[in-house]
């Protein structure tokens, strides 16, 4: 599978490790000064921090209040996901065929909304089928969602949809449902010359390219735009002669027909003849056919790691569809809140119109957030969704974070970043305090999100440098 920057890491610029210690009885005085800044007045904090063990609070604002959290939604995703499945769940696509070798009537791929499958994946079974005899298959069929148009959630930002964050999500992703195009210079004057990874996935957009290489030193400002009625893409704006390849990615128009192309290629490249081929949405009798292949997905644990230490928002959304799996009269979401309340937190402290935390129409309070980790830590699962975070300092979209501190591979948490709104949510383990669950949430900033992860890193130093006095 290519390698594409998915969820650009969150960056913060190093803070030096100081020799702090911070009293119980001085927390709340330390963490008012930091907040107590003009260009934060106008800016929407809540903020809860409890002990692990016997989740006492420490610090307290606007715990109980609404805010919307961005990504730490995934917190409650992978949480309900891995309650009900357990981390060495695999999700199973399975590959069935009618007909005689070795020319098969029908070969069916069932589609199961498997976020990590890939195209050496499909290399691999037309090479399988290959082995196996098959020469000729007079149906090739693929099994996609119950909708011809992907699922696209209507509460996300149209700006973002055709990019490789925003993807649509259906039962047949392969390659993350994204493609990566690359813009490389030419001489001065001409326009860009656009590479893409994957040129199935490239021939369903197309281009209209107004872009236009620039002189030496001059500024980037490539922009790029979705006509919604047609794939087509406008791309402006220019890069400097003397610049590096900028790479973008960007989602598949069409993930079903994505994925059936791409079978085909890599079945014919094996020699194996394809008569026709379709892609069929929603359930289609297997009653006739034979199942001869389970293509099994990476565990549930490593599915869970990605989406949180990177912060994948298909990863999220697939696994938030899992949910919908033997309760149809359910949606995804209903059954999320089942799990969770079963878990003991409170239905009505949090509202979710995604997954993956996208939507600018989620809710959810620091209490909610605070309760859900401390009620995770209890569960036998408890480790394996603390180890799914990222880690300060070494992985993850904390990787810059908290390097040469005194918590410095100490806090394991997810981040969350909108314009206006910055989160982080997790565990801490201070050097010489109890262990700690808290949520920092800001909302309604017109600061950088740069700046307020600073402010968000000198909070969270100063939890880590708590001690008895």
């Amino acid at each position: 599978m290519f390698s594409i920057p998915l969820q650009a890491k969150e960056i913060s610029s190093t803070l030096n490790k100081e020799d702090i210690s911070v009293c119980q009885a001085d927390l709340k005085s330390k963490i008012d000064t930091i907040l107590d800044q003009e260009e934060l007045k106008r800016s929407h904090w809540g903020i809860l921090v409890k002990t692990l063990d016997n989740q006492t609070t420490l610090y307290e604002l606007n715990s109980q209040k609404y805010f919307i959290p961005a990504s730490n939604v995934k917190l409650l995703t992978t949480a309900a996901t891995l309650i009900k499945f357990g981390a060495n769940y695999q999700i199973k696509t399975p590959v069935y065929v009618s007909g005689s070798y070795p020319n098969l009537s029908v070969l069916k791929i069932v589609g199961q909304g498997d976020p990590t499958f890939n195209s050496k994946q499909l290399e691999t079974l037309a090479k399988e089928l290959k082995a196996r005899g098959i020469n000729s298959i007079d149906n090739l069929i693929v099994q996609d969602s119950p909708l011809e148009k992907p699922s696209i959630n209507p509460t996300w930002e149209w700006e973002d949809i055709q990019f490789y964050y925003a993807p649509a999500v259906n039962k047949l992703i392969l390659n993350e449902n994204t493609v990566i195009l690359t813009l490389n210079t030419q001489e001065i004057g001409e326009k860009l010359a656009m590479d893409w990874s994957d040129s199935i996935a490239a021939n369903q957009w197309i281009i209209d390219n107004k872009t236009v290489t620039g002189e030496e030193d001059s500024s980037y400002s490539v922009s790029i735009n979705r006509n919604f009625a047609k794939p087509l893409l406008t791309i402006t704006g220019s890069l400097a002669i003397n610049s590096d390849p900028r790479i973008l990615g960007m989602t598949v128009v069409n993930p079903g027909e994505y994925f059936l192309n791409s079978v085909q290629f890599y079945l014919e490249k094996e020699g194996i003849n394809i008569i026709k081929s379709q892609v069929v949405y929603g359930d289609s009798a297997t009653e006739n056919l034979v199942k001869i292949i389970e293509i099994n997905s990476d565990p549930l644990q490593e599915i869970i790691t990605k989406t949180n230490q990177d912060s994948n928002n298909l990863y999220a959304e697939s696994l938030l569809n899992l949910l919908v799996n033997g309760t149809p009269e359910n949606s995804s979401l209903d059954n999320l809140k089942e799990i969770l309340t079963e878990l003991g937190l409170d239905t009505n402290s949090y509202h979710l119109k995604d997954g993956s935390g996208l939507s600018r129409h989620n809710l959810v309070t620091p209490e909610t957030l605070v309760n859900l980790l401390t009620l995770m830590a209890e569960t036998p699962e408890g480790i394996n969704y603390r180890d799914s975070l990222p880690i300060g300092g070494v992985n993850g979209t904390i990787t810059n974070r908290f390097k040469e501190t005194i918590i410095e591979g100490k806090v394991q948490a997810k981040t969350g970043t909108l314009s206006g709104t910055s989160s982080l949510s997790g565990y801490i383990n201070p050097p010489n305090y109890a262990p700690l669950a808290f949520s920092i949430l800001v909302n309604k900033s017109d600061l950088k999100s740069s700046q307020l992860r600073q402010i968000i890193d000198k909070i969270v130093i100063n939890l880590g440098s708590l001690k008895q006095c």
